[in-house]
């Protein structure tokens, strides 16, 4: 008999009585913790335990980049910080005026309890300032800065930024995004 776990991030692991019992007993805070905080301002996702090590490794050599966030006839520039297992994005203008001292907009925890039982890391997100990033804004950074850490093409442009300032244009990371260079 299989045991069903529907997952805040919608994913779904089937598993054997006991290590169903074992999970509810093993998670119980940590699952309650995650059903209090589902609602406007909070993200779920997760993703493969191999591919997390890689943006592990990644973020490691290359803690901060930039991501434009698409509004209508403009953008704003997020400013990535990353410190696995946490991700920071900050208005870039706020960063600018306050540097360490400015608040975040948006922060994405990973959980690696899952990583090697089931190959899996959740991802959770939460949205500090609703006024300024909305819950799809959120998701599509969760994505987007992903795809800058773990695609190898894109990955350059993080290197650049990181190790060969000089070198860096932003206008390369909007060609990445297909959007328009203003």
């Amino acid at each position: 008999m299989q045991f069903i776990i529907k997952l805040l991030c919608c994913v779904t692991i089937y598993v054997s009585f006991k290590e169903f019992c074992l999970f509810i007993y093993d998670n119980m805070i940590w699952l309650v913790l995650f059903q209090y905080h589902l609602g406007r301002g909070h993200i779920g996702a997760s993703m493969k335990a191999k591919l997390y090590n890689l943006l592990e490794h990644r973020a490691s050599e290359c803690r901060y980049f930039v991501i434009p966030v698409w509004r209508g006839s403009g953008y704003t520039t997020m400013f990535v910080q990353v410190q696995m297992p946490h991700i920071l994005f900050t208005g870039l203008e706020d960063y600018k005026a306050r540097g360490t001292q400015a608040a975040p907009y948006f922060t994405v925890t990973f959980y690696k309890e899952f990583a090697e039982t089931k190959d899996l890391v959740l991802i959770r997100g939460d949205v500090v300032f609703t006024s300024k990033l909305t819950d799809s804004e959120a998701e599509w950074l969760i994505e987007t800065v992903q795809s800058f850490y773990l695609n190898d093409v894109r990955y350059k442009l993080v290197e650049r930024f990181n190790k060969e300032t000089h070198d860096f244009e932003f206008k390369d990371v909007l060609q990445a995004l297909n959007m328009p260079i203003l």
